[in-house]
């Protein structure tokens, strides 16, 4: 993708990564995928190890909830062994997604995952000690889904938020179909015959 953060519609481009969570319990790993268009969170889950089952796992989600169209979509994320694995590549494939990942140690070419999670960190986790992982996953959850996606106003987007972003999107295509102008039908009732009996002269 060269670094091209731009999509012309929902699901062409997604971006993925890992992020870890500091709890009194342990470290609770984020997993999450961002679609471009919008910027919004289309699926993100949770785990106390980032094992190669976690991404996987959230990339099923995305594909039953997302409309994606085999042969349109770019996965993108960092050159992490969870990313590269065969269990997740091959799944890629089989979905007809286009697999990408960025070179090693340049967090350049995955920028849009890192700005997710640097959101993240300054608005939701910053001066803030989680108990549980239970607490952490509850934070996220509220952040995520009750304010980044529904409420959370972007400038690129025109002032709206991501989920509103994607709203608008489908809104107009919707318009755009229905003020298409429709072929006219003749009616029979309506038909001008050019025919005339051998012999009689035309114009009456």
């Amino acid at each position: 993708m060269n670094r091209d953060f731009t999509a012309p519609a929902p699901n062409r481009l997604w971006i993925t990564g890992l992020t870890m969570i500091a709890t009194s319990e342990g470290p609770l790993w984020l997993s999450a995928i961002r679609d471009v268009f919008s910027r919004r969170v289309a699926v993100w889950e949770t785990s106390a190890r980032a094992d190669a089952d976690l991404v996987p796992s959230s990339l099923e989600y995305a594909l039953a909830s997302r409309e994606v169209e085999p042969g349109r979509l770019i996965h993108h994320a960092d050159h992490g062994c969870q990313y590269t694995s065969v269990k997740l590549t091959t799944r890629l494939m089989r979905a007809g997604v286009e697999a990408s990942t960025g070179s090693v140690g340049d967090s350049y070419d995955n920028a849009l995952a890192e700005n997710l999670w640097m959101l993240i960190k300054a608005e939701c986790v910053r001066g803030r000690v989680f108990a549980t992982r239970a607490e952490a996953n509850l934070a996220l959850f509220e952040y995520i889904d009750g304010f980044y996606n529904s409420r959370r106003i972007q400038k690129r987007l025109g002032y709206l938020s991501p989920i509103g972003f994607e709203e608008k999107r489908y809104a107009d295509q919707a318009t755009a179909r229905t003020s298409e102008p429709e072929h006219p039908s003749t009616h029979p009732d309506q038909l001008v015959s050019t025919s005339r009996t051998p012999g009689e002269p035309q114009g009456g």
